[in-house]
């Protein structure tokens, strides 16, 4: 038996209305249909299965987007990185994925390492409000940040505008390789993504945490993952 609080926290009318993210690729694609799908599109269902009520998936281009649109109340779960700008108004649970981020440099780029991308005169490309751009506000002491709409157009800015690297998740980068560029060997980040409730709604927090472990201990994250064309080794243990 759900909770009446939660069910109301949750889904109120009956409706999960799930906040879906393109701008992460390992999270959520476009399938043949045109339809969502991806690991962040199986736990949103597999949670309006557990609470007996209709989905409403609600998608967005944008990390950014979806925090943005949670003070007009148009979703009610959502699937983003842990960051501490956004824990004053969001409640995350425990980790199901964890990726990495990194650079996308030119090849014949002479930086070799993450660390050297942080001097004066390096432009570096990122997507705006994406969990990579709020850590390299916060940590990134010399180089320029260089802001674009979405994760997808950094890579798109890295390029036109011949900047020094693209910031962003080592997985949809890869996906941006050929012969003129490459990716750097080590990481700045680790991002854990999650799944986000507003953080007023304590009990729908509470039963979203335990949700969360379930999925990864009965391997629907890792099975989801897999499914998707992601390697199940990003799951979190």
């Amino acid at each position: 038996m759900i909770d009446p609080q939660v069910l109301q926290q949750l889904a109120p009318e009956g409706v999960l209305r799930a906040a879906i993210n393109f701008g992460n690729p390992v999270l959520a694609q476009r399938g043949e249909d045109g339809q969502p799908q991806g690991v962040s599109v199986a736990l949103a269902r597999a949670l309006a299965d557990e609470l007996a009520v209709d989905l409403e998936l609600i998608t967005f281009d944008a990390a950014g987007k979806v925090f943005a649109a949670l003070g007009d109340d148009r979703w009610r779960v959502a699937f983003l990185a842990i960051e501490p700008v956004r824990e004053q108004e969001i409640a995350f649970s425990a980790p199901y994925v964890i990726i990495k981020g990194t650079y996308l440099v030119a090849v014949d780029s002479p930086l070799g390492s993450v660390t050297q991308l942080d001097a004066p005169g390096q432009r570096i490309a990122v997507g705006q409000g994406a969990a990579y751009d709020l850590y390299l506000s916060r940590t990134v002491q010399h180089a320029e940040l260089v802001r674009a709409p979405t994760s997808a157009g950094a890579v798109d800015l890295f390029i036109e505008q011949g900047l020094n690297a693209a910031a962003g998740v080592r997985d949809y980068l890869r996906t941006r390789l050929d012969e003129r560029w490459r990716l750097l060997e080590d990481d700045f980040m680790s991002i854990s993504q999650a799944v986000a409730v507003p953080v007023a709604h304590a009990a729908a927090a509470a039963f979203v945490k335990s949700f969360v472990e379930r999925q990864k201990a009965n391997g629907l994250v890792r099975q989801a993952l897999l499914c998707s064309g992601q390697s199940p080794e990003l799951a979190a243990p």
